[in-house]
């Protein structure tokens, strides 16, 4: 049985709209996939996220007129107060989308907007690993490092929109490493999927450096982190050095935001927690040798439970909490 109201949250990424109904304690009615096709232009992109709203409300086997509100999560710069995407890298060439609008208007339903590492965040605070706890941080792993702030219910947006943007603190002030945002130094230049990766294929390239990694790229003709990590366990000693160095770069992000809010949790999640126990407790290790000991022993530091969904039940969350504020203000 689901509980009423119910709400439709969806997350807009690069290549796919994920959608789906959620009820007011959080359980998925439904689950879909739309093909984003950013490349078509943001009008085309406006009318996918409409398919994406009208395909979840059919798969949970409802109407339009059963949903109270809608929760739209999207990535790149934007203005939440304003519901815009402003210049957003991986929806190229959308310029200045009124997303929230839009929707708004298409459905007549009140519509929440959110940056996308924010509502997954979210999602997991509401049901996921953050379930009972009253502040959180969500480390997202994978391309990127995304990451979220919940502060007892709010989402911690910053002032221009751009609180949060942990992926992109300084880890190395010297000589640092190049980020995908064209700054030095950032965590996401060392402890990303794609990081992980870059930082294994120049170690292979010094001379005499020995590992299996090397017939895997040859046959392969690239590398995964699954492949680094794989490697890792089964003894690869280069493989372990940069899963290590992952680890402790993480922690540093980590006790940065312990030292900064003092959250109840630490959360990761993505592709990179198949990892497993063994990875988490190197991160554990290296947050309890560097943070304060009150924070490192209280602080809860775990893998994040919702996987892919966590940001259309995050979006979701948004919309159930705006409503919960316009009934509470009339």
């Amino acid at each position: 049985m689901s509980q009423a109201p119910v709400f439709v949250g969806i997350d807009v990424g690069g290549q796919t709209i994920k959608g789906g109904v959620v009820d007011d304690l959080g359980k998925p009615l439904s689950s879909v996939n739309v093909p984003t096709e950013a490349a078509k232009g943001q009008e085309h992109g406006l009318g996918q996220m409409c398919e994406a709203v009208r395909r979840a409300v059919a798969a949970a086997g409802l109407r339009l007129d059963d949903i109270s509100a809608i929760g739209v999560a999207t990535p790149g710069t934007m203005d939440i107060p304003a519901g815009i995407i402003l210049d957003p890298p991986n929806l190229r060439p959308w310029k200045n989308v009124p997303v929230r609008q839009h929707i708004a208007d298409v459905f007549g339903k009140p519509t929440a907007f959110q940056n996308d590492a924010n509502a997954a965040a979210f999602g997991e605070y509401w049901v996921g690993a953050g379930r009972d706890a009253r502040s959180m941080v969500l480390f997202t792993l994978g391309t990127g490092i995304g990451c979220g702030i919940i502060l007892h219910d709010r989402v911690l947006e910053g002032e221009h929109s751009h609180g949060a943007e942990v992926g992109h603190i300084i880890v190395e002030a010297s000589n640092g490493r190049m980020c995908g945002c064209g700054q030095p130094g950032h965590l996401e230049a060392y402890a990303s999927a794609t990081a992980v990766v870059k930082r294994t294929r120049e170690a292979l390239e010094k001379p005499g450096t020995t590992s299996r990694l090397s017939e895997i790229l040859t046959a392969q003709g690239d590398l995964t982190a699954r492949d680094v990590f794989e490697a890792a366990q089964h003894g690869d000693a280069l493989a372990a050095q940069i899963v290590e160095e992952t680890a402790y770069y993480l922690a540093v992000g980590a006790v940065c935001m312990m030292h900064t809010i003092d959250p109840d949790m630490v959360v990761f999640g993505g592709g990179m927690i198949a990892a497993g126990e063994p990875f988490l407790e190197r991160i554990r290790y290296h947050v309890r040798r560097m943070a304060f000991p009150v924070p490192a022993e209280r602080t809860i530091i775990c893998y994040a439970q919702l996987g892919t969904d966590a940001g259309f039940i995050g979006a979701a969350a948004c919309a159930r909490q705006l409503l919960h504020h316009l009934r509470s203000s009339k």
